[in-house]
């Protein structure tokens, strides 16, 4: 397969080292980076070769989407935050390539969603919304046709991990003592300001009740010994609870390192004989 990335930063990276231990290398690989920053990706890619053999001369370095659309890709996956999927995922849609968007939180933008979904259309491609850091995606997007749901997300993260988001203005992060809850609001409300903490809000929302039916509290814990995602839901047909506390990925503590297993999942299944 051949393989596209837009951005190389901590998730990029992380998951092309787990490409290689689990064996599974793409024929050619194409990164999309920042105008005026392909120098220095290049310089990353030729560190990295050491521990990921399979980049060693394989990577195409480009910086716009028409270049990564001539390296003729059979898959695409966004890691390059909400600036990134708006610049360059409608082209690279409307030319038929399937996208893993990881930047899930960007779709909470209603016309950037609605941009999307018809470049998809337009260009008979898929867009993939990998589980992230949370669980049980199956089961609620599996309910959601019977109407009814009540969703609610809370998301807990140590101080630190709210460093450079909204919350710094609602506490002291770097003296808070006890458990406190920040935010409470709508998923897009919850994806609309903290872009690089709530994918999860908007997977749940997209799988589920919408944008607005699904409610969300963040939370600051110093107690928090990595990044805790729990929601409740009730419908009709079940109802469940589900709580999952991730380690945060050694790159950026940001981003639970569970988010990159879920990519890693996406690409073998569409390698694979057997997807599941």
């Amino acid at each position: 397969m051949r393989l596209g990335l837009i951005g190389y930063g901590n998730i990029a990276a992380t998951l092309l080292g787990l490409l290689e231990r689990t064996g599974v290398r793409p024929a050619h690989l194409a990164v999309l980076a920042r105008p005026g920053s392909g120098a220095t990706v290049r310089a990353r890619i030729a560190a990295d070769a050491a521990d990921v053999p399979a980049l060693a001369g394989a990577a195409t370095v480009v910086e716009d989407a028409a270049g990564l659309l001539g390296c003729a890709p059979d898959l695409v996956v966004e890691c390059a935050g909400h600036g990134g999927v708006a610049a360059h995922v409608p082209a690279i849609l409307r030319a038929g390539v399937d996208l893993v968007l990881v930047s899930v939180g960007a779709m909470s933008d209603a016309a950037l969603e609605a941009s999307l979904r018809a470049a998809a259309t337009e260009g008979g491609a898929r867009i993939i919304l990998p589980a992230g850091a949370v669980g049980g995606i199956d089961l609620l997007a599996a309910l959601a046709p019977a109407g009814g749901l009540e969703v609610i997300y809370r998301g807990s993260k140590p101080p630190r991990a709210w460093a450079g988001t909204p919350a710094e203005a609602a506490l002291d992060l770097d003296t808070l003592t006890e458990r406190r809850v920040f935010f409470q609001g709508s998923a897009r409300e919850a994806a609309r300001d903290y872009p690089k903490n709530a994918n999860v809000a908007a997977t749940l929302a997209l799988a589920g009740a919408g944008f607005e039916a699904t409610r969300v509290e963040l939370i600051a814990d110093p107690a928090a010994a990595g990044n805790m995602h729990s929601y409740e839901v009730r419908s009709p047909v079940a109802n469940y609870r589900m709580e999952i506390e991730n380690l945060p990925s050694a790159g950026n503590a940001k981003t639970s390192v569970s988010t990159v297993y879920s990519v890693l999942r996406e690409v073998r299944n569409r390698m694979a004989v057997v997807a599941i």
